[in-house]
């Protein structure tokens, strides 16, 4: 599906403010309410839009310690990559885990209390996953750009 420059101004909109009502985003686009509301539902229907969620202050809820994790695998092979893929998803302490291509299997994301919490995620959570051979940690000093929002 092609998108025009009004469904793009439509998901910068909404990807910057999803709270943003009808009448606003309408108004936004020089498009009527109904119009607006039939083409958000339309981006949603074919996947552009896949959801909406507030952004919380990970320091409000004493989240201060981000980190990354290099994992690499003892074997790589379909069958444990599934099953590590299968473990991770169930870890709420797992932000994001993509795996990469390079030197090592997967990059995870994980934000804890402190130093002393994540030696307990990596301990307890992380090396307990299924093939994992070796991990090494990098702890976040300076967060520069957070906002995720994709390049319309």
């Amino acid at each position: 599906m092609m998108l025009d420059r009004v469904d793009r101004r439509l998901l910068a909109l909404v990807q910057a403010d999803g709270r943003m009502s009808g009448v606003e985003l309408a108004d936004k686009v020089g498009l009527s309410a109904t119009a607006t509301g039939e083409r958000l539902k339309r981006l949603t229907r074919d996947g552009f839009i896949t959801g909406y969620r507030a952004t919380l202050d990970p320091a409000k809820l004493g989240l201060h310690l981000l980190v990354f994790v290099e994992v690499y695998l003892d074997k790589t092979t379909p069958d444990a990559f599934e099953r590590f893929a299968a473990a991770v998803k169930r870890a709420p302490e797992v932000l994001e885990c993509h795996m990469v291509a390079g030197g090592f299997d997967y990059l995870v994301k994980t934000r804890v209390a402190d130093m002393g919490a994540y030696r307990h995620f990596l301990g307890e959570v992380l090396l307990a996953l299924p093939a994992v051979r070796e991990t090494r940690t990098y702890a976040v000093m300076e967060e520069v750009k957070t906002d995720g929002a994709l390049p319309l």
